[in-house]
C-alpha cells in the first residue's frame, strides 16, 4: 500500500519501534528514508550576554563562535552516524532505507522533506504531550499531521531522549490519512 515511507527519528526511547513499524508496513517492497531534523545552530547555542547600562550585550567572540560551530558539527556528525546505524538495520530487514538529516525548524522541515522526497506516509513518534505542555513546548507530530503532504502514522512512546534509540516501554499507533487519500 505505502511504497514511499519516511520515517521522523530523534534519539528517544521510542525511535526504535517508530522504525520497527515503518519496516512493517515497508515490506514487502516499500522504501524507506530515515530523517532527523537538526535545528539550526542558533537555536540550540544561545550567545551569552550581560546587561549593561545600554540593556542587553552580547560577548560573542569569534572564538566562541568557532568552538560552538565545532560542536554542532560534531553533533551532526553523530547524528549522520547513527542514522546511518538505523538504516543498516532496516536493511538487514530487507528493505530498502536511505537517511538523511536536514537543518532547520523540525516540524516544517520534515514536511518539507516528505514534499521533496515524495513520500506517501509519514512514521513519527509522539511524546503525548497536550493541553498547556504542548501550547508551550509544540508539538511536531501534531504539526505533521496538520501540515503534510501525506498521511501519517504516530507511535505513541515514552519519548525522552536516550542518545540511543531503545524500545519504547508503552506504544499506541494513530493513523491520521491525508486528505487526498480520504
Amino acid at each position: 500500500m505505502f511504497q514511499r515511507i519516511l520515517v521522523a527519528l530523534d534519539w528517544s526511547n521510542s525511535s526504535r519501534r517508530v522504525l520497527e513499524e515503518a519496516i512493517t508496513l515497508a515490506k514487502p517492497a516499500g522504501q524507506l528514508n530515515l530523517v532527523m531534523v537538526v535545528p539550526p545552530m542558533e537555536v540550540g547555542y544561545s550567545g551569552p550576554f550581560y546587561f549593561g547600562m545600554d540593556g542587553a550585550q552580547g560577548t560573542w567572540t569569534a572564538e566562541l563562535y568557532q568552538s560552538q560551530m565545532v560542536n554542532w558539527q560534531q553533533q551532526c556528525q553523530e547524528i549522520e552516524h547513527w542514522l546511518r546505524s538505523q538504516a543498516d538495520f532496516a536493511q538487514r530487514q530487507g528493505i530498502a532505507a536511505e537517511y538523511t538529516c536536514p537543518v532547520g525548524p523540525a516540524g516544517p522541515t520534515l514536511c518539507d522533506t516528505a514534499t521533496q522526497w515524495n513520500a506517501d506516509l509519514i512514521v513519527m513518534g509522539r511524546r503525548g504531550r497536550s493541553g498547556f505542555s504542548e501550547l508551550l513546548l509544540g508539538s511536531v507530530s501534531n504539526y505533521a499531521m496538520h501540515q503534510a503532504p501525506c498521511s501519517v502514522l504516530t507511535v505513541q512512546g515514552t519519548g525522552q531522549p536516550t542518545g540511543g534509540g531503545q524500545p519504547a516501554m508503552a506504544h499506541r499507533a494513530t493513523f491520521q490519512p491525508s486528505a487526498a487519500s480520504s
